[in-house]
């Protein structure tokens, strides 16, 4: 039986997601609400998927904060990309099998884990939700693309800005951030992790952001006085989210 959280998740953040491709119908809604899903707790900073695991389940995140990651052989970690509820994280591993990467938590987290025969399934009788879950992982490459853009040409600083500009609207898309701000739960070292960036830099960056006063950063609360300021200190053009498709 699919439980409180279950249910609500699914209709007010994964069906949000996959109705931005078209209007879904309400046969393609129940599909997707009738998807099997076992709901598992996960604490923080614990794997969901390891690297070369045979997954026989495809992941929504309900709550908390997930990343994908690759450790490399002196033992320091890449994140690669940042999960959000809504989000799949390893959509990648239905069709590949064999993940080349990681999945873990970044905070304590509800994940719903959907049978990758069952989404089969459903996406056999309702071509249009293939579309609906292409361009969730066309967009995730979209993601990608400007993270290596970041890591590549952009500076410490400018790459700060963008990437909390980034969640800022990305979790203002599910309803779970504010105008001004939103809950970040993540530490330097994390943030370190995903700017390739040291710990040391990290901390000098958002000490600039703050004496700027572009943002204020008590704890885990995130405020942003100027959208428009921190979006220009980073460079930011929000077209690559695709949010307003």
């Amino acid at each position: 039986m699919k439980t409180a959280l279950d249910e609500q998740a699914q209709s007010s953040l994964l069906l949000r997601k996959l109705g931005r491709i078209d209007d879904l119908t309400d046969d393609e809604e129940r599909a997707v609400l009738n998807l099997p899903m076992k709901v598992k707790v996960f604490d923080a900073d614990v794997d969901i998927i390891r690297d070369g695991d045979r997954p026989s389940d495809c992941a929504v995140v309900l709550s908390g904060f997930v990343c994908r990651y690759k450790i490399l052989p002196d033992g320091k970690r890449q994140i690669l990309g940042l999960y959000i509820p809504g989000d799949m994280p390893d959509l990648q591993s239905f069709p590949l099998q064999v993940p080349d990467h990681g999945v873990g938590t970044l905070a304590r987290s509800n994940v719903g884990l959907i049978p990758h025969e069952c989404l089969q399934d459903m996406l056999r009788s309702y071509p249009n939700l293939t579309k609906a879950f292409w361009r969730e992982t066309l967009i995730d490459a979209a993601i990608a693309r400007e993270w290596m853009i970041g890591l590549g040409r952009r500076s410490a600083y400018q790459r700060t800005a963008h990437l909390l500009c980034e969640l800022h609207l990305r979790m203002m898309s599910v309803g779970l951030a504010r105008s001004d701000g939103y809950d970040l739960p993540l530490t330097q070292n994390e943030l370190a992790d995903t700017l390739g960036l040291s710990t040391v830099h990290v901390n000098r960056v958002l000490q600039d952001l703050r004496r700027e006063k572009l943002i204020t950063l008590r704890g885990s609360a995130l405020h942003i006085p100027d959208t428009r300021a921190l979006q220009a200190a980073g460079e930011f053009d929000p077209a690559y989210l695709h949010l307003t498709d």
